[in-house]
């Protein structure tokens, strides 16, 4: 024999559980609105900040690198390539985003004052205006979202 009152209260559980879900998604959905905008419809954006939205490998390795760099932190050749963790790209990978961003000039090198062979880097003026203008138009989008 079926209890209706334990199943009355069980569906009472099951809806107060699923408003919950809908409640919580309501408050994700924007930031899921501003991370797709961030990565499809910002047709806008500099061509760094396209450069670094390639993939996730180079998105993660521009928001670690633009953070190292603002704490204060020297960036090495070997510094650079292990801030993503390698489950994201291979050894190879890293250093030809690494250069391919020296080569386009988003990424400054110059030789270490202690040891010549050695590589500094840090991003260029571009990269941080690029990273400044585009990230307050990724705020702009959450904001308007919320």
């Amino acid at each position: 024999m079926i209890d209706k009152q334990v199943v009355a209260e069980k569906d009472l559980a099951s809806l107060a559980h699923e408003h919950e879900h809908v409640e919580q998604m309501k408050k994700i959905k924007p930031l899921i609105k501003g991370i797709l905008f961030k990565f499809f419809d910002n047709k806008d954006a500099p061509e760094s900040m396209n450069f670094f939205s390639a993939d996730v490998y180079r998105y993660f390795f521009l928001l670690s690198f633009i953070y190292e760099y603002f704490d204060g932190n020297e960036i090495s050749q070997e510094h650079a390539i292990s801030l993503v963790p390698k489950k994201f790209a291979s050894r190879i990978k890293r250093l030809q985003v690494l250069k391919q961003a020296v080569h386009l000039g988003y990424i400054d090198e110059k030789s270490s004052i202690v040891d010549k062979r050695r590589r500094i880097y840090s991003p260029s003026n571009l990269l941080i205006s690029d990273f400044i203008i585009s990230y307050k138009k990724f705020t702009e989008v959450l904001s308007d979202a919320f």
